[in-house]
């Protein structure tokens, strides 16, 4: 069969979902092809429109493998077959009109029948597909924009006072039938401004009587001799309700037109923070506070998956709901209640809604407060898809520590493996005899390289529990005396100085964990500028250039005066895995730096470093001074996630 290039011309109603299935079941029974919907704006049809259901209707087309598009038109026939030529398509797959009033009627007459009719009759050699309405779905009638009861009760007031005033004002001077019905007329048209059609054909009929009454003869009663006169009068009251009604749809079009450009601007103002990456949740919360003049705002879910909040479920289902994002004052809402007085609640999908508190948004404003909840819908979105970067990229990580640890087992780790191999092997050859000084030589081979193995798995676990964020440090106050000692013990006399000034003020920190990172880093230095002279030294003050989050600070430096690192190379000195220049692979992993970075930061402080003056390398520990009790600081302000 031939492959189909199906077109769905949609015009914005709730019953589109039939349309879209019906093109999909053609599409299925062809040799594959193409699917493209076509939503036809025009401008009689647009303030009907709910941007859900038109959200609703592109993921239901994009989800089916289709394609997406808005056309604005004035003629909608003519702009979807325009479109069908255009794109090459075999099929067009549109909706029956429903029964309209007669100026609906009269508007197709004119214009040569029903869109479906004139889609078939242009079609050409395009198959088309007329699919009926369902009969339950009724369209109701277009609401007419309200001018507000104030207004109207006021035109009601002027078209009662304004005829009298008018007519008192005629008594006092001699007039014509002509000059009374103008002069009301004048009034009349007063009275549409203000209130509105049905104040200005009540002041009509009023100005009529009156004017009957005392300027057309016989004055003094409600006769009429001159069958002129009574045509003037019939005129007045057609010329009166004719001005009244032109002057009320320009009124009422004058207040939604602007309503609609207020819509228009925050819709402008969502789709730009949004395409800036800047529209978050709560933002576009606190701006719906402001647009409907809301006292709250919240979105609220049933959906299963983290009952962490979760609200005591009220509704018949026993649902248990769960506040995502809030703004201003959400503590009026029942779950499941979504017809709480004085609040509005609109579905974001089938499990989520977004409620507004304190104010029941009018039907004027349906259209845009639907616009809130696709936003809404999309930020919760965005929201699910970092979760799963972030989950990918911890997977990344996690995949990249599990080669690189093979890569470390395969060579690194079976190094030491292999000399402690070597020396016990040789100390257990009975048929060869060592003197003293080789059997000590051959145990201190083995004791060597059981440390270097611990160190090594050491390191790999620690880098492994830093990449899976479970490193839990047990923080209090620490003096840098107290953890310089036990880190350099091992080392051998002179190969580190210790200059730390006296009274230096203790930092937050956990021992453990920060007596790990110096002698990480000082085994660094040992290994890469041997013999150049390694000090390590603190603040006189022991404040530090900085603060962490207004917290003063204390630093501890270790400097070395080798061959140092190039500016380019410093960020990859923190990377795992990362040796500098050629050193050998017998050496490590390439994890000490890497490691001390991940606790410093798991501690609250920074670990960087600076080119030593007159060439080597600088490493700087900041961390926070102690406020005197264990985790104050991170307690108060900084609270951390626990991880284990």
């Amino acid at each position: 069969m031939a492959r189909e290039r199906i077109v769905i011309g949609l015009d914005g109603s709730d019953d589109a979902e039939l349309l879209i299935r019906r093109a999909a079941r053609i599409l299925e029974r062809s040799d594959g092809g193409g699917l493209a919907a076509v939503h036809v704006r025009t401008a009689e049809g647009a303030p009907g429109e709910s941007p859900q259901t038109l959200e609703a209707q592109r993921r239901l087309v994009v989800g089916l493998g289709g394609t997406y598009h808005t056309v604005s038109a004035a003629d909608p026939a003519r702009a979807l077959l325009d479109y069908a030529r255009e794109s090459g398509a075999t099929h067009i797959v549109v909706g029956q009109s429903r029964r309209r009033p007669i100026k609906g009627l009269l508007s197709g007459l004119f214009s040569g029948g029903t869109v479906e009719a004139r889609v078939v009759r242009g079609a050409g050699d395009i198959a088309v597909q007329v699919v009926p309405r369902h009969d339950t779905q009724q369209t109701t009638p277009r609401r007419r924009p309200d001018l507000g009861r104030a207004r109207v009760g006021a035109g009601f007031a002027l078209a009662g006072a304004v005829p009298v005033l008018l007519q008192l004002l005629l008594a006092v001077f001699d007039h014509s039938v002509a000059t009374a019905v103008l002069i009301q007329l004048a009034g009349a048209v007063a009275v549409a401004l203000v209130g509105g059609l049905w104040p200005a054909v009540v002041g009509a009929l009023w100005s009529s009587v009156l004017v009957n009454y005392f300027s057309t003869p016989p004055v003094g009663n409600l006769a009429v001799s001159d069958p002129q006169d009574f045509l003037s009068l019939g005129i007045f009251v057609g010329v009166c309700v004719a001005v009244a009604g032109v002057v009320d749809t320009s009124a009422r079009r004058s207040k939604v037109a602007a309503r609609a450009q207020a819509e228009a601007a925050t819709l402008g103002e969502l789709a730009l923070g949004a395409s800036r990456s800047e529209d978050t949740l709560d933002g576009l919360l606190a701006e719906a506070l402001h647009v409907f003049g809301a006292a709250g705002a919240g979105v609220f879910t049933s959906r299963e998956g983290n009952s962490e909040g979760a609200v005591p479920a009220s509704d018949a289902g026993g649902q248990a709901w769960r506040m995502v994002a809030g703004a201003g004052d959400t503590t009026r809402w029942a779950p499941g209640a979504t017809g709480l007085a004085g609040s509005t609640a609109e579905p974001v999908d089938a499990d989520t809604w977004l409620v507004l508190f304190g104010r029941e948004v009018p039907a004027a404003d349906n259209r845009l407060l639907g616009a809130f909840a696709v936003h809404v819908k999309a930020q919760l979105e965005r929201r699910q898809l970092a979760v799963s970067r972030r989950e990918v990229l911890r997977l990344a990580e996690g995949n990249t520590m599990r080669t690189a640890i093979l890569r470390a087992v395969s060579h690194d780790l079976r190094t030491p493996l292999a000399g402690i191999k070597l020396a016990a092997g040789g100390l257990l050859q009975r048929s060869v005899t060592y003197t003293p000084e080789e059997e000590r030589e051959l145990l201190e081979t083995i004791d060597e390289c059981t440390d270097r193995l611990d160190q090594l798995v050491g390191n790999l676990l620690d880098m492994s529990r830093i990449t899976a964020d479970s490193v839990r440090p047990s923080l209090g106050p620490v003096r840098w005396s107290d953890v310089v000692a036990p880190a350099l013990r091992g080392l051998p006399d002179g190969t580190v100085r210790v200059e730390l000034p006296a009274n230096m003020p203790a930092v937050e920190a956990d021992p453990v964990l920060l007596e790990r990172v110096i002698a990480n880093i000082v085994e660094n230095a040992v290994k890469y500028a041997p013999d150049s002279g390694i000090t390590v030294t603190g603040a006189s003050d022991g404040m530090g250039s900085a603060t962490l989050d207004g917290y003063p600070t204390g630093e501890l430096r270790i400097i070395d005066h080798g061959s140092g690192v190039p500016a380019r190379k410093v960020l990859e000195m923190f990377q795992p895995f990362q040796r500098l220049h050629d050193l050998p692979q017998g050496t490590g992993v390439g994890l000490g730096l890497a490691v001390a970075d991940g606790f410093v930061k798991a501690m609250g402080g920074t670990l960087t470093a600076e080119e030593t003056p007159g060439g080597g390398l600088t490493m700087v520990i900041t961390l926070a001074l102690s406020t005197g009790e264990a985790g104050a600081r991170h307690a108060a302000d900084r609270p951390r996630q626990d991880a284990t």
